[in-house]
């Protein structure tokens, strides 16, 4: 990969930010505008980051400073931090895909997929995306040859086939230009048919810059039609519905550390060509300065973060390689590649791969990351000829929803034979599964803060195990509202994705719509992974669905069948 022309070309630092772009929500940044979580949004946009990054965890605001009733119209409520929690004695747990059995689902097995030293077919982001037109999975990754992009497809996502298109005749290359990192992106609401896929492909002229091009189909790809602002090989782009912002994640360098010290910047515009729009001059990209007033220092990697566990390596700081960014129900969700080293100099001497390893993380406002799972998510595996061997990092997209699962993509790389072989991989999760709230050994309740809804349906992701979950609804007081107490619920017992929670004699919430209420759910035993209310008995979110799935047609949940989908059961707890 170009990746060892960064040892010989100038860096890019991004360090002192002065820039503000343009809020999107329509309203005069006097007006502080809020967000669908009702969170506040932060004047001016993005916030100023004006200091170097350290080794401190980032703050989150909105974590100490949460509104007093919090919106709960748009998606799936999930429990990955306690913004929406009053009280609880259930204990939140943090959980890891599990790689299929499968992976590497796609192999470089192609001969254009396959070099002198290196054999690829990997996404390198690049985009994983279900295609509700065509009714197909669909890949885009890295070949070998000429570093062009390949197209596959699949039925299911775990079989993947490489049809022959017709751009390259033979072969499932859909774009020969020259490239690092790229993103794709299915761009559901675009005005344009030509432009429903975008990719933005990282590629050096003098400097690197992220080039955009449009696609109808994901096969047949415009030339350049626009280049952003000076950048580095591993910037990705993605689009942000609670802003209605595409937002580049622009890898920065600080260069005040002994060693090229990786870190993230922020730009932001309401179209894809806006957040492409910055500029920085001949001499900044020389020198390393970084006096650019457009882009604005976001985050990197911190002290919680692991090392590597070769203890050669021990000594050295962590740093933030990548970072892709999907929307999924009501937050963002964050795959941080975190790098461990060594150097490439180091790995090349020793014949060894760079350690990366994705981690996890989310923001309610779209700028600060709660971070507070440190587990490796998509891990690295035990050998060095494993095909995750080493360097594992994330697809574009972020992930898909398949019936009761999330299907997370990544690639990873092996060493066998003096060949590095990168293909990728399948890893699996319960749906809205990032963490649960559990009752070990005995009942155990939350209370929720104050919330607003519209909708007239109370849904749940539960697994009781062997106990049940019961819901009360309180009010601003914290009295039992009649007809919605605990005694009128009947219980959940299902193991279901997506449970409807009802009430003994009452139809629906309808009459508690407006009202800022709290929830208060009791669980005998098993794991709450989240909770909304919806306007159907579909259960329908109206959340974002990241790269899509089966029998979703869009970019939000209008309520999808699930295969442990069930309604609460009126029978008796024993």
């Amino acid at each position: 990969m170009t990746e060892l022309r960064t040892c010989f070309c100038s860096h890019l630092m991004l360090l002192l930010i002065i820039g503000v772009t343009a809020t999107s929500f329509g309203a005069d940044d006097s007006e502080s505008p809020v967000n669908p979580s009702g969170i506040q949004v932060a004047v001016p946009w993005p916030p100023l980051r004006t200091e170097r990054l350290n080794a401190r965890p980032m703050a989150v605001p909105y974590l100490q400073n949460r509104p007093e009733v919090i919106p709960i119209d748009q998606g799936r409520q999930l429990l990955v931090d306690d913004f929406l929690i009053e009280r609880t004695t259930l204990e939140r747990t943090f959980h890891q895909p599990v790689y299929h059995p499968q992976s590497p689902v796609v192999r470089p097995d192609q001969k254009w997929e396959q070099g002198k030293t290196t054999h690829s077919a990997m996404v390198y982001s690049d985009g994983v995306w279900y295609d509700p037109t065509d009714q197909l999975f669909k890949m885009w990754y890295l070949a070998s040859a000429k570093f062009a992009t390949c197209l596959a497809t699949s039925r299911d996502g775990i079989h993947w086939s490489k049809p022959a298109f017709d751009v390259v005749e033979g072969t499932n290359i859909v774009c020969q230009f020259g490239r690092d990192a790229s993103t794709v992106w299915l761009d559901h609401d675009a005005a344009d048919p030509s432009a429903r896929f975008k990719m933005f492909r990282a590629n050096w002229k003098g400097t690197y810059a992220i080039s955009t091009h449009h696609s109808p189909d994901g096969i047949h790809w415009s030339d350049e039609l626009y280049r952003s602002g000076p950048s580095w090989d591993r910037t990705s782009v993605y689009y942000n519905p609670f802003r209605n912002a595409w937002v580049y994640s622009v890898r920065g360098h600080d260069k005040t550390h002994d060693e090229v010290f990786r870190v993230r910047c922020y730009h932001e515009g309401s179209t894809a060509r806006e957040a492409a729009d910055w500029e920085l001059s001949s001499d900044d990209v020389a020198t390393g300065r970084g006096t650019a007033a457009d882009l604005v220092l976001w985050v990197g990697a911190d002290h919680l973060d692991p090392h590597h566990p070769d203890p050669r390596f021990q000594h050295i700081p962590p740093q933030l390689y990548n970072l892709d960014v999907t929307p999924y129900e009501n937050l963002l969700v964050g795959l941080f590649t975190i790098w461990q080293g060594p150097d490439n100099e180091t790995c090349k001497e020793l014949g060894i791969q760079k350690r990366n390893e994705v981690l996890v993380g989310f923001s309610r406002d779209g700028f600060h990351w709660d971070r507070t799972n440190r587990q490796r998510f998509l891990e690295v595996g035990e050998h060095a000829t494993d095909w995750n061997g080493g360097n594992v990092q994330s697809a574009g997209g972020g992930f898909l929803i398949v019936d009761d699962e999330l299907y997370f993509y990544c690639s990873g790389r092996a060493m066998r034979d003096g060949m590095q072989i990168n293909s990728t991989g399948l890893a699996t999760l319960r749906r809205d599964g990032f963490a649960s709230l559990d009752a070990n050994g005995g009942p155990g309740e939350l209370m929720t803060r104050p919330v607003r809804f519209e909708g007239k349906h109370l849904f749940v992701n539960v697994a009781p195990q062997q106990g049940a979950l019961r819901a009360e609804i309180v009010n601003q007081h914290g009295d039992a509202i009649p007809g919605y107490r605990v005694s009128d619920c009947l219980p959940v017992q299902a193991d279901s994705t997506r449970a409807e929670v009802r009430w003994q004699g009452k139809k629906d919430l309808s009459a508690l719509a407006g009202q800022p209420i709290r929830f208060r759910f009791l669980l005998t035993q098993g794991s709450l992974y989240a909770f909304w209310v919806s306007q159907d008995q579909g259960g329908a979110s109206n959340g974002a669905t990241a790269a899509g799935g089966p029998g979703i047609p869009g970019p939000r949940d209008t309520g999808t069948k699930s295969i442990r989908a069930a309604k609460s059961s009126s029978k008796p707890i024993p």
